[in-house]
Parts: structure tokens; sequence; C-alpha cells
């Protein structure tokens, strides 16, 4: 079901650049004005100045310097198409991980024609900003992130074997993060990685809205080309692919934390029904939530106490779901969390992000604002499981917001891809 075509990327001259460690960014939503000041400063060819340009007409901006760019060679593109491989070797919570996964041409498919799925709830809104910049640039400037399965584990054996090669990139960004990209323009190997996605769907890892929004830009594109093939590069988008069963696939937990609601004696009364309550040190909450991984547990932090809480019975809690919910939506631990302790027991049917409550990948600076009175309470929960996400994806169901939170993010200015009329994959 899954379409996947090399392409020819354009990257960066290292003739003409300078170390690539001055050129990539972190993606485009996640750079602060700190950031975009610092990237600027590092060169006049970062990366950050075609994607997040500090220009008032951005979109202006980012287009006539792609063009200058490419006219000076300080981007070519590649005369032979391919696929990517992409590692990126990081650090998180005491342990050394290496993700593993591919860069590649992915064909675009509206969500409810199921082949491309997604796996969390998002915000309303059109996303006007990231289709002015597919409008004006016409390519491709950062890769979406997808998660498909490979039980056998074939793709991951292949690209460990191109990985034994000298690498056409690699940097270290500002998080320690080291990239490392090949190509692979060998077809037989790319038919390989191919096949393995032939008869599967894949799941939104990242960028829910990025991906609505290139299928808006396809649709648009089709009605002003209605003799369009369906190989012109449009109807694709660049995609960085992860096999779920890869190791090196790390989510991290979204740590929620109330803004204004307290636990109350009420709360806690109905919290002893259905949950082992043990008190805890200030500083012994991730031991707790790591000893309990297998099992729905919390950690409730406010001003009183720190308390764990673990799910005695799943039984006790079904009354609370919808009918509607699969077996695997129902034992989701932030399903838990949203339905039965924040809509049953405190009675918080509505949470507005910002305004009622956000979210925190550290649990360190959950708690650090809720004793800053930053925030009311903190409910720290271990992280979903890549597992997890595949499956409920698959069921048709989405998961509450900011279920997930995958880490490292793909870093951006590695290589791009033509999406312009009558570019055409091979």
């Amino acid at each position: 079901m899954v379409e996947i075509l090399p392409f020819q990327g354009i990257k960066y001259n290292k003739e003409k650049t300078e170390d690539m460690e001055d050129i990539i960014t972190q993606p485009y939503d996640k750079i602060s004005e700190e950031m975009q000041d610092e990237y600027y400063k590092r060169s006049e060819h970062n990366y950050c100045r075609l994607i997040l340009p500090k220009e008032e007409n951005r979109y202006q901006a980012a287009s006539e310097r792609l063009k200058e760019w490419i006219d000076e060679e300080i981007l070519k593109r590649e005369d032979e198409a391919g696929i990517y491989v992409y590692y990126q070797d990081f650090e998180v919570l005491g342990e050394s991980y290496t993700r593993k996964g591919f860069i590649s041409a992915a064909k675009l498919h509206p969500f409810e024609e199921e082949v491309v799925l997604p796996h969390e709830e998002t915000h309303k809104g059109p996303k006007i900003d990231r289709l002015n910049m597919l409008r004006t640039t016409e390519k491709n400037l950062e890769a979406g992130f997808m998660l498909y399965s490979d039980p056998k584990e074939e793709t991951i054996h292949l690209f460990d074997e191109i990985a034994e090669e000298e690498p056409l990139y690699e940097a270290t960004d500002d998080l320690g993060v080291h990239s490392r990209v090949w190509k692979i323009q060998d077809r037989d190997k790319i038919e390989k990685v191919k096949k393995v996605l032939e008869n599967e769907q894949v799941v939104i890892a990242d960028g829910h809205h990025r991906y609505e929004t290139a299928v808006t830009y396809r649709n648009e594109m089709r009605e002003k080309n209605p003799d369009y093939q369906e190989r012109e590069a449009f109807n694709w988008r660049m995609t960085y692919m992860v096999p779920v069963e890869d190791p090196g696939l790390k989510i991290l937990p979204g740590h929620r934390l109330l803004l204004n609601e307290k636990v109350k004696k009420e709360h806690m009364d109905e919290l002893e029904k259905y949950f082992e309550i043990s008190e805890l040190s200030d500083k012994e909450f991730d031991g707790y939530l790591k000893n309990n991984v297998d099992t729905t547990s919390f950690v409730l932090f406010d001003e009183e106490r720190t308390l764990g809480l673990r799910l005695k019975d799943r039984g006790t809690i079904e009354k609370f779901m919808s009918d509607d919910y699969s077996e695997d939506y129902k034992r989701l631990d932030v399903v838990i969390l949203r339905d039965v302790i924040f809509r049953e027991i405190m009675g918080l049917e509505e949470l507005h992000i910002h305004d009622d409550i956000s979210y925190e990948r550290w649990s360190e600076d959950a708690v650090d604002k809720v004793e800053k009175g930053k925030g009311t309470v903190a409910f720290l929960v271990n992280a979903t499981k890549p597992e997890e996400v595949l499956k409920v994806a698959k069921n048709g169901e989405r998961m509450p917001q900011k279920s997930t939170d995958f880490y490292p993010k793909a870093n951006s200015g590695f290589v791009m891809m033509d999406i312009s009329a009558g570019e055409v994959l091979e």
C-alpha cells in the first residue's frame, strides 16, 4: 500500500560551504528567536535562512535566497536519484542510542484512504505558514517523519551494511545529537526497501499538520495541472521513515502540568478506590515510574506531597471508558489519566493548552514549575511505547494531544526535494 521512490536530492555543495555543523538546524517549529539569531551568526548559508527567514516577507526571502544559492552552486542537485540512509547517535536519560531510518519520496494519501495514518489528536486551524512556504519555494525543505513495521529487520540490516561506508555528510547539533547520512543509488537495494513497505500502512510520528498541508498543496497543483502524472513530485513528499522495531526509536513522556486545578481531599478519596497510593521522597519519582513501566502508574506532585499511583485493577475503570475504544486504546496511560483522573475524578472535561494545562518533556521541569508556582499539580507519566502508537493508529484511533515526543528531532539541512510542476520522479 505504501509507495516510496528515490529522488534527486538538492544538497549543499561541499566545495562551497562551511562545516555542516554551521549549516544544519532544528526543525523550523523548534527554532526560538534566540536560536534563529544564533543560526544567522553561524553562517551566511545556514539552513534557518531558508526554513525560517528573519525578513518580514519570509516566503519571498526564502524563495529568492534558494534561487540564488542554486544559481551560485551553494546548493546542487544530484545527478542520480537515490534514497538517503539517516542515522542519529544520541544520549538520553543516561543511555546511548542510534536511531536508524531512511529518507525517500513517499506518495501522499489523505487520511481517509487509510494508507498514511495519524496517531495523535491535533490543534485545529489551517497551517497557512507552511503552505505559503511550499507555494513560493516549490521544495520540500524538511522531511516528514513516519513509522513503518519491519518485523524481520530487513531494512535495518541493509542500512547497517551501508553504514560501514564513509558518510556523505555528518554533523553534531547543539543537543549533542550526531547525524550521519549515506546515499543508496543501487536499484536492487532500493527495491528491497520498497518491498518491505509495499503491503504496509505507515503512521505519522511527527508533523501531522505539515502532512495535511502537503496534501492541500498536492490538491492545488492537481487543479492547476489536470493532466498531471502520478509520478510528478508534488504527489509525493520527502519523508524520513523509521522502523518501529528499531531499538533507537525513543519516545519521551509528555508529563502533564495542571496550571490552576488542585487535587482536593474528595479527589484523593476517589483515587484510593482505583489506585494503590505510595508516599515518595521528592527525588524518587523517576525511579518509581521506571520500576512500574509495565503497569499503569503515575506520580502526583504538588506543594503538599509526592505520591505514586498504581492502578489496582483495570476492570474497575472500564465503566469510565467509551464503548467505542479498542482494547489497545483503553490500556494507554495517557487515556486513563485523561478519562479516569482528569475527567471522572477531578471533573475536568476540557483542558486548554497554555490556559489550563501544559506539557513537559523532563520530569524535573514539571516539578520545578510547581515549586515555583507556575503550575498547581504535576502528573508524571511513563512514555508511550512505539508499538502502542502503531497499534492505536491501525485501529483508526488518535491518542490525546502530546501523547508522544519522539526524540531527537530530525535535523534540517542535509537534503531537500524539488516538487515544482513538471518535476517527475524516476
